[in-house]
């Protein structure tokens, strides 16, 4: 590991010294360019447009031979290493969750940009899942002195997860740290824990369901979940899947920067993964409740 982690450091080490230097000498170029304006220099305003243009294409090449190198360390690195994790994962960096499996959840609307990337799927015990970040931006359109002016908001930027288990449930249930179903026909229930209900906000369009799955034990592990997760939570019960979001308003799995992988970086990556392995056994997903009689 610190083999490949060398290896990866340095060729990420070099784009990005190739990315500072041809910023600077964009800069530079630019200054020179329109220096030359002043005296009405020839020679400047050519050497202007060498050194911006081309210091502009080296950043380009700088940015590509980054994005290159942080998309073979996922491939190379984190996917082997979450094999050996969770037996049997598929990690896809490129791929995402479709917009299709994403609003099944219920509980977001449908966005005017659709971004999705790092696809996890695999199983635990009996448990199936698929996992990807998400990334859903709305329109704008703002009316000015000028016009109009059209810009996105990201409303949701984090993970979903959708877990397989073996009983299908009637109706639909929500819990929601903040935000409601955008379904018709989900209405507002209150369970017998008043912490419970004052953090959360639970929906549903069949109220046996609700307190059927709801159990105490339930409760608690949605309770313990929350605190470990960083971001605004949200369960929907659905059909036979169980669906997660967390919009923690970051990238899961991205290489930063400026900044060296080292093993607290590897660690992270492989705290981030085990997200799956704690909701799984924390919400009991694999225990009778979620089997067929």
């Amino acid at each position: 590991m610190e083999n490949k982690l060398a290896i990866f450091n340095k060729k990420k080490r070099n784009a990005e010294l190739t990315i500072i230097f041809c910023v600077i000498g964009t800069a530079l170029g630019i200054v020179v360019f329109f220096s030359s304006y002043l005296d009405s220099n020839v020679f400047l305003l050519v050497l202007g447009i060498v050194l911006g243009l081309g210091s502009f294409i080296g950043s380009a090449v700088g940015f590509a031979a980054y994005r290159n190198t942080a998309n073979k360390f996922k491939v190379e690195v984190l996917a082997e290493m979450f094999k050996e994790l969770i037996p049997g994962t598929e990690y896809k960096p490129k791929f995402g969750l479709t917009q299709e499996v994403v609003y099944s959840t219920k509980f977001l609307k449908r966005a005017d940009r659709f971004y999705s990337e790092d696809f996890l799927q695999g199983k635990l015990g009996d448990v199936e899942f698929i996992s990807s970040d998400v990334k859903l931006e709305e329109k704008h359109v703002e009316r000015t002195e000028q016009g109009t002016r059209t810009y996105y908001t990201t409303y949701f930027l984090g993970r979903i997860f959708r877990f397989d288990f073996n009983k299908e449930f009637v109706g639909g249930l929500q819990v929601h740290e903040k935000g409601h179903p955008v379904v018709r026909g989900y209405k507002k229930v209150k369970l017998e824990s008043i912490d419970f209900n004052k953090k959360f906000k639970t929906f549903t369009n069949e109220e046996i369901t609700a307190f059927y799955i709801l159990t105490p034990d339930i409760m608690e592990a949605i309770f313990n979940l929350e605190k470990r997760n960083p971001g605004l939570i949200t369960l929907s019960f659905h059909g036979n899947f169980l669906y997660v979001a967390i919009n923690n308003k970051k990238d899961t799995f991205e290489v930063k920067m400026f900044r060296k992988i080292d093993e607290t970086v590897v660690q992270k990556f492989q705290e981030e993964l085990l997200v799956i392995k704690d909701f799984i056994i924390t919400l009991k997903l694999n225990n009778k409740l979620f089997k067929k009689a």
